[in-house]
């Protein structure tokens, strides 16, 4: 029988994230996680993967086999990365099995499938978890709890860039009714970063987008995306993303008294970091790279074997999908969206979840390519 401490997972999609970071990262969760089977299409990915993670073949699955995958006894939760389409199938199937859920972002390509997988798990008693790894992440909560501290003052605009050169065929490619595009894929962190910034939600959202005709990249989705959140108390964020620009990847808020600063991989999971604060109290903390899935795997581990909710909740995803697709909306009229008290969320990142790991040192791809440069 498995071990009563640890939580053995199954980890659905060998593509580039699973073999870049969530895999090297149950080195660093071994207190209470363990890789316990692979589930893809690609053979070659599951034979090679398990050799490299000393796992018997008997522990690996195509997904047409997924069923069998969710009845192993040493399988108590899935780490979902397929497509984002099939991020609903994947995890109501587990939810009817009895397995934990931790689903990546963004959750799904609707509101409507968001709320079917929290239906699913709730009503089969099992944790989900979306995979927010900035929840946890050093860096971003103590620019929270220096913004909520009033450091800065009163915050009153944040202003984000997430832009990256994404390769012809990728999958985050396909079409907005897939979850593909710059908005779902890297504008999420932007909009998840104004929501815990603020500590509050959007009342009305407008975009505007930029197809890029002629490059063969963007026949299904938008190459580049501007959006602007309005936020009570007459606060602003805004942002562009975009998959055909050079790699920036920073936020600043601005506040009365003075402003927050991350000016290089504010939200990539790779890389050193410095967060600067400038007004009354200026200062500089350095960040080093380190493990952002280890923390993600060890935090849902104890919510399981502690039997609580994770923060990041299902609730907490199906917010930003349905900001997301309120802002699709705009681009479409031209025209502001109202979100009104749509939404309402009273839970929300602290600094009690901040934890480091080492980083790791990212493997060679297994028939996988970088999504960009």
């Amino acid at each position: 029988m498995p071990p009563k401490d640890t939580v053995g997972y199954a980890v659905v999609g060998l593509g580039w994230i699973s073999q870049a970071a969530a895999l090297p990262a149950f080195a660093n969760a071994t207190r209470n996680s363990r890789l316990t089977a692979l589930v893809s299409g690609d053979a070659d990915k599951r034979r090679g993967l398990a050799r490299r993670y000393r796992l018997p073949e008997s522990a690996t699955c195509d997904y047409d086999d997924y069923h069998a995958c969710l009845d192993r006894d040493d399988v108590d939760a899935v780490y979902i990365a397929v497509p984002n389409h099939l991020h609903r199938e994947y995890t109501v199937r587990a939810a009817e099995k009895g397995v934990h859920v931790l689903c990546e972002k963004p959750m799904a390509p609707s509101p409507d499938d968001c709320r079917a997988m929290i239906d699913a798990c709730r009503a089969n008693d099992v944790r989900l978890m979306i995979a927010y790894r900035l929840h946890l992440d050093p860096a971003h909560m103590r620019a929270m709890e220096l913004a909520s501290s009033g450091a800065i003052g009163e915050p009153r605009a944040f202003s984000a860039t997430f832009t990256e050169q994404v390769r012809e065929g990728n999958s985050r490619l396909v079409s907005v009714e897939k979850g593909g595009g710059p908005v779902f894929d890297v504008g999420i962190y932007c909009i998840n970063a104004a929501r815990y910034l603020f500590r509050a939600e959007p009342e009305r959202v407008w975009a505007t987008r930029i197809t890029r005709k002629g490059d063969r990249r963007f026949e299904e989705s938008e190459e580049m995306a501007t959006c602007v959140l309005t936020f009570p108390a007459e606060r602003h964020a805004a942002f562009t993303c975009s998959f055909g620009a050079a790699p920036v990847s920073a936020f600043r808020l601005a506040g009365t008294e003075g402003d927050l600063r991350m000016e290089d991989n504010a939200f990539h999971f790779q890389g050193d970091r410095e967060l600067r604060l400038s007004g009354r109290n200026e200062s500089r903390e350095a960040f080093p790279s380190s493990d952002q899935f280890g923390p993600q795997l060890a935090y849902f581990s104890d919510c399981i074997l502690e039997e609580r909710d994770p923060e990041p909740d299902g609730e907490e995803g199906w917010i930003d999908v349905m900001l997301i697709r309120a802002l699709y909306e705009s681009m479409e009229s031209g025209r502001p969206v109202e979100i009104g008290d749509a939404v309402a969320r009273d839970r929300r990142p602290g600094p009690e979840l901040a934890r480091r790991l080492p980083a790791v040192e990212e493997p060679e791809m297994i028939e996988v390519d970088a999504p960009g440069d």
